[in-house]
């Protein structure tokens, strides 16, 4: 198989060009490599994929006109797995443009480019956020979100809404799932985790929003990927050709579509999840205590039955596990820490 990763430099496009590598597949890496985080390590990503020889990288942005067309053109791969995206829902409050131009303007790009170059299965990455302020938990995704609190939940609904249309129009069988704060090696320097351990190491205070009760379902890097793969085998059938696998399916009456949440379905408070970072770096955090800032909800909670009924299984690793094991990759990569 040939598969083509926009966003192969991020934290969960680095993973699954990972493991897909590991299965013997070909893997082309679409990423722009943006300033959004340390470049430096989205670079190290790259080469630690670059370690395969069938791995290729290309270094391209998805709203450079013809630029992800050209990479389709050029490879003819038999499935996408679009990952790249302008994340962040506290930086869309600054920088509001840059998630227009990578969310709409370049998922709309890679749309036409798979309109012009049919694959078997076009895998959409979304999020949880999409859920909004209002969702009853937990999270299902027959639940239709009209609420999204951030313009970064606002973009990916939208292209949720991309993605149906070309399922539609052309036919082109599509799943989007929605991540529920996904952690673990690699991980994103944004992201709480990884902030907390740097600042821990530190000996800095670390802020703690909605003061230790905000709860998060935490999926662990390898559980996601798993899912992932393992949904890409589950190609979703024309309305003429198969049926929902479920009473809660939210495969479409009228397309090849179908959304599925990806997380563990248990909820950990904040201050649980501190606990267990302390207990794996033999240190103690000093705590600020500071509300919910504007965007964020109080919590998340997947609904795992969909998942379930298509692959088998839902994520497992347990918080603490998946926690040493980031540890232990950031004293590496990181060996002052």
């Amino acid at each position: 198989m040939h598969a083509l990763v926009t966003g192969s430099a991020g934290f969960v496009g680095h993973a699954l060009s990972r493991r897909l590598l590991a299965e013997g597949h070909r893997v082309t890496g679409f990423d722009g490599l943006s300033d959004y985080y340390d470049v430096d390590l989205k670079r190290a990503r790259h080469r630690d994929l670059a370690q395969h020889e069938r791995f290729a990288a290309v270094e391209a942005r998805l709203e450079t006109p013809g630029a992800v067309r050209e990479v389709m053109e050029a490879g003819q791969p038999d499935i996408v797995f679009h990952l790249a995206a302008q994340a962040g829902v506290r930086y869309s409050l600054i920088n509001p443009a840059s998630y227009v131009d990578a969310n709409l303007v370049g998922f709309a790009n890679v749309l036409e480019a798979v309109r012009a170059h049919p694959v078997r299965h076009l895998m959409v990455a979304s999020t949880s956020s999409a859920y909004g302020g209002d969702a009853s938990v937990p999270f299902r995704e027959t639940d239709r979100s009209v609420s999204p609190l951030t313009l970064y939940a606002a973009s990916k609904l939208a292209g949720e809404a991309m993605a149906h249309s070309y399922a539609h129009l052309f036919s082109v069988p599509t799943t989007a799932f929605r991540f529920f704060t996904v952690y673990g090696p690699w991980g994103r320097p944004d992201m709480a985790l990884f902030l907390f351990t740097r600042k821990i190491l530190a000996g800095e205070p670390i802020e703690v929003f909605g003061e230790g009760a905000a709860e998060r379902d935490f999926t662990y890097i390898d559980d996601l990927v798993d899912a992932i793969v393992r949904l890409a085998d589950c190609v979703p059938p024309l309305p003429s050709q198969g049926g929902p696998v479920s009473d809660g399916d939210t495969l479409s009456k009228v397309a090849p579509y179908r959304l599925v949440n990806i997380g563990g379905g248990r909820p950990v408070r904040l201050d649980a999840m501190i606990e267990a970072l302390e207990d794996a770096l033999g240190r103690k955090a000093q705590r600020i205590l500071k509300p919910l800032p504007p965007g964020d909800v109080i919590r998340t909670h997947a609904s795992t039955e969909l998942l379930e009924s298509l692959v088998g299984q839902v994520p497992e690793t347990s918080l603490e596990t998946g926690i040493a094991a980031f540890v232990e990759w950031y004293r590496n990569y990181y060996p002052v820490a």
